[in-house]
């Protein structure tokens, strides 16, 4: 099956991050972008960009640092977008609605969709965002987990709610699925005979039910949904046990 491609929508989604501190968040937030088919970096004061540790830490998603558009404050990050999601873990005194990553993202991808520009916002890694970014989007999103120890860092948000998007793109992994035919009714059936040979002349069945044993070999293997290549794979290995056998009793070659 052919690699499927990333939908050319997720070019309308855009993750900000509010003053980032360390370098080395912002290489590991481009990366974990690049991953999920993100590529719209835009960092308002970073404290310490372009650099060396940012680059080493996106490992192959440079080029989403090398494009990254930087700007002085987070209006200028949103001046084109129409759903701006705030990404926060603190109790807020707004009346913007909270919700999850799972519950905002479907609206999120349609809007997308539609050609709308969208962004999630990230605040500082120590502070997170100001009540004053906040107040400049229009959705509040809480990544939920352990109330008792809640510890995302800057990268860990980020892949986790570019994670959330992506999985609502309709891209799956079949294309990893190896390649292989089922095998047909009969050919299990086949199977099961030369199984039931093979067993009868290594003596298996002296103190066993014939009938009843295969009764539920064969249900066991139709069950299992083997591919052709895995009959031939077994089959090839009655025939070394028949081979054997035959060795031992003075009937083999």
């Amino acid at each position: 099956m052919n690699k499927p491609q990333v939908p050319d929508f997720l070019q309308n989604i855009r993750v900000v991050l509010a003053r980032p501190n360390h370098p080395g968040n912002i290489g590991s937030a481009a990366r974990a972008m690049k991953t999920m088919g993100l590529s719209r970096l835009y960092l308002v004061e970073p404290k310490v960009f372009p650099s060396d540790e940012a680059n080493a830490l996106a490992s192959g998603a440079v080029d989403l640092l090398e494009n990254a558009t930087v700007v002085s404050t987070l209006a200028e990050a949103l001046a084109d977008v129409t759903v701006a999601c705030a990404l926060t873990s603190r109790r807020r005194e707004l009346t913007t609605p909270l919700s999850t990553p799972r519950q905002t993202t479907p609206e999120l991808i349609a809007r997308a969709r539609d050609g709308e520009q969208v962004a999630l916002v990230f605040g500082n890694e120590t502070f997170g965002l100001s009540i004053e970014e906040v107040e400049q989007c229009n959705r509040l999103v809480t990544i939920p987990g352990n109330p008792d120890y809640f510890s995302l860092n800057l990268a860990m948000a980020v892949q986790v709610m570019t994670y959330e998007l992506f999985s609502h793109t309709g891209v799956d992994v079949e294309y990893l699925r190896a390649d292989g035919e089922t095998a047909t009714q009969g050919e299990v059936d086949g199977m099961c005979g030369h199984l039931e040979q093979a067993m009868g002349e290594i003596g298996y069945f002296e103190r066993r039910n014939s009938e009843r044993l295969m009764r539920r070999m064969r249900t066991m293997f139709h069950r299992a949904g083997l591919l052709r290549e895995e009959i031939d794979i077994l089959r090839g290995f009655y025939k070394q046990v028949q081979r054997i056998a035959g060795k031992a009793s003075g009937h083999g070659d």
